[in-house]
């Protein structure tokens, strides 16, 4: 029985060592699996609750851009405090592999946002309604994103506290 559990979990984990679906573009950012509609419930669920609003990033794992704007959400300061403070973030794999084109429901739903190059960004009022569509290349500098023309884009977008 022991070494059915452990075997069972070694299957279990087996997800968590994947490959990455592009490796020399490392680590995934985007889940090649999650159903962008049920990303973006859990997200509205949670932004009403926090009284935020909800930010969707379109991309891909091959995306060098995609790479570039999640490592700056992530690791510049104020960037990641905005964010977290006011909005539920949602990564939504909009990459076409082997004939499967994901989440191109979500991509219809909102206006194919993806037709301005990924990554593009659309903000999400906690009601759920679309309230912009934001093309990420202007809030590029040269060969990254400008940290300040985020933190103005955010700032236009959250929601208003009570």
């Amino acid at each position: 029985m022991k070494r059915f559990v452990l075997l069972s979990l070694a299957l279990l984990a087996l997800p968590l060592f994947a490959e990455s679906e592009y490796p020399k573009m490392g680590p995934d950012i985007y889940d090649t699996r999650a159903d962008g509609t049920a990303q973006i419930a859990t997200a509205l669920e949670r932004a009403t609750a926090g009284q935020k609003n909800v930010l969707l990033m379109f991309g891909a794992n091959w995306c060098i851009w995609c790479h570039r704007l999640h490592a700056t959400f992530a690791s510049n300061a104020a960037v990641a405090k905005a964010l977290s403070e006011n909005f539920e973030l949602v990564l939504i794999d909009v990459n076409t592999r082997n004939h499967v084109n994901r989440n191109e429901d979500v991509d219809a739903r909102y206006g194919h946002p993806t037709k301005l190059g990924l990554p593009v960004l659309v903000v999400l009022g906690s009601d759920g309604k679309q309230l912009t569509t934001q093309d990420s290349g202007e809030l590029e500098s040269g060969s990254a994103h400008d940290p300040k023309k985020i933190l103005s884009f955010l700032a236009r977008w959250m929601a208003p506290k009570p």
